[in-house]
């Protein structure tokens, strides 16, 4: 079995990201009549067995404590709900059209393999794994805890539940999966979708390293969809939830593979590296799949590819930012003279940079509702730091020189004046020019800081256009990738940050 870490860091995968369903003309009669009569009644049949579950669920843990129910469930409470719970389940996915349900292979027993892993990630539907594998726990958004009906079965399911947004909580969920893992066999097995998005299968995400922490043996299971519709696929554009509940629905059935692995027992390596580990799992279940096992993940709402420790995204917000500008009927010197005022206010001092969706569109001179659009592109609420929107749009539509450009989003970024950046200033200025936040740049600074004590702004020049990896987001994200400039030609600069680099080197030999 492969042990090895190394990947291409350039290597191009599918995108997994975009799923379109196209139907033929015979295919949308066909879905219209089911539509309009099958659908209705898998629905209500299906809302009336999950009103079953929940009317069953909740009793399960009346009575018992805080501290009780953060004990694994045993005696009559798990022998005689646990059944009924199977049987209501199965029943609504029967509903929904999933009437058969293959199984490859054998699932292994809790002490096996306490944990399960699940891929490809399509959509909600993917958890009728849940009844082939024996109803094991979950893992899921601690915000779903308060949806009606599913929130119950979720509690019922003594669910470990997660906050994206606060890191204590992502601390207290570890520990408590890795308490239940390491019980052996106290508790029932976790199952978890590593890939922690939805995609359209036809390549593996990077594998995100929760389920791999614990260092413990894991089965891993693959979800085979082999229908003539795949109808299955949720993703981050195309299909949405509606179309994939409303198509799968108007299916006369939906077939579904399941194939349990043989359990992955970890090395001592990769007991102690976990991105090994799950790199490792990954590209076992990818040559499963017969896809290609990708760098890409998605980071917050957009769909990124993992460069060493950068986040290139797959498309650059800048894009449909600039796209959404010229829709509204700005031009392109519109959107320069609405940068150079960015950069301005920027420079006026640190709290200059940050902005509210009033304060943008009042910069752009449009209104509201499409500023908070843009907002929504490089923050998660309805502020901004102005240093994002101007370097990673002035990048894509070579607004100024890239030497100028580099040179002004350091010294943006320096806070002190040292001439020299932190690491988290760093991060601040990669995700600024990449237009996607970075959770960390600690091997690029190490790399650009291996020879001196500080990061300078020769160094980390140097570092990206020199270094097999880090010069593929130079030339690729920062150069050939731009938009129409204000005279609408492409940007052709007559010193590129790479080519000014090589000469710059030759001159000093």
């Amino acid at each position: 079995m492969e042990r090895k870490s190394s990947r291409a860091a350039t290597q191009e995968y599918p995108n997994p990201f975009i799923h379109e369903l196209k139907l033929t003309k015979a295919q949308w009669i066909k879905g219209i009549i089911l539509g309009c009569t099958l659908l209705p009644i898998r629905v209500f049949l299906a809302w009336i067995l999950l009103i079953a579950a929940w009317i069953v669920a909740v009793p399960r843990l009346a009575g018992l404590s805080q501290e009780e129910r953060s004990k694994p469930l045993s005696g009559w409470r798990r022998w005689l709900f646990h059944p009924i719970l199977w049987l209501l389940g199965r029943a609504v996915f029967f509903c929904v059209g999933f009437h058969w349900v293959k199984v490859k292979g054998r699932k292994a027993d809790v002490k096996e393999a306490p944990i399960l892993v699940v891929a490809p990630h399509s959509s909600f539907l993917d958890m009728v794994i849940m009844f082939p594998a024996g109803v094991p726990s979950v893992v899921s958004r601690s915000e779903n805890i308060n949806l009606p009906v599913i929130g119950a079965l979720l509690e019922c399911n003594q669910t470990v539940l997660v906050s994206r947004r606060d890191p204590e909580s992502r601390k207290e969920a570890v520990s408590e999966l890795n308490k239940r893992v390491t019980s052996d066999g106290s508790w029932p097995q976790i199952l978890m979708f590593p890939e922690g998005t939805t995609t359209n299968g036809r390549c593996l995400l990077r594998f995100k390293t929760g389920a791999f922490v614990p260092g413990v043996p894991v089965q891993p299971v693959v979800l085979h969809y082999p229908n003539e519709l795949d109808t299955i696929r949720w993703t981050y554009k195309g299909s949405n939830w509606f179309q994939v509940l409303f198509h799968t629905l108007s299916q006369p059935y939906t077939n579904i593979t399941i194939e349990f692995l043989p359990v992955y027992t970890p090395s001592e390596e990769e007991k102690k590296d976990s991105r090994l580990f799950a790199g490792n799992v990954q590209k076992v279940m990818a040559s499963a799949l017969g896809v290609p096992a990708s760098d890409y993940v998605m980071a917050g709402r957009i769909p990124v590819s993992k460069l060493n420790d950068l986040s290139v995204p797959l498309e650059s917000p800048g894009k449909e930012a600039m796209t959404l500008l010229y829709r509204k009927g700005l031009g392109p010197r519109d959107v320069e003279a609405a940068l150079d005022r960015m950069i301005d206010r920027c420079r006026s001092g640190a709290e200059g940079a940050k902005a509210n969706a009033e304060e943008l569109a009042s910069i752009l001179g449009l209104n509201k509702k499409t500023a908070i659009h843009i907002c929504s592109l490089y923050s998660k609420d309805d502020t901004v730091d102005l240093r994002h929107i101007y370097f990673n749009m002035a990048a894509l539509i070579g607004h100024v020189d890239e030497i100028s450009l580099f040179h002004s989003a350091f010294a943006a970024f320096d806070r002190e004046g040292r001439g020299s950046l932190t690491k988290e200033e760093l991060t601040e200025l990669m995700g600024a020019l990449l237009g996607v936040p970075q959770q960390s740049t600690e091997e690029l600074y190490d790399t650009a800081t291996e020879d001196q004590e500080q990061l300078t702004e020769e160094s980390l020049l140097l570092v990206l256009t020199t270094h097999p990896i880090y010069q593929k987001v130079t030339k690729e994200i920062l150069q050939s990738k731009r938009l129409p400039s204000a005279n609408g030609t492409s940007v052709n600069n007559n010193r590129s940050l790479l080519n000014s680099s090589v000469n710059e080197d030759k001159k000093s030999e």
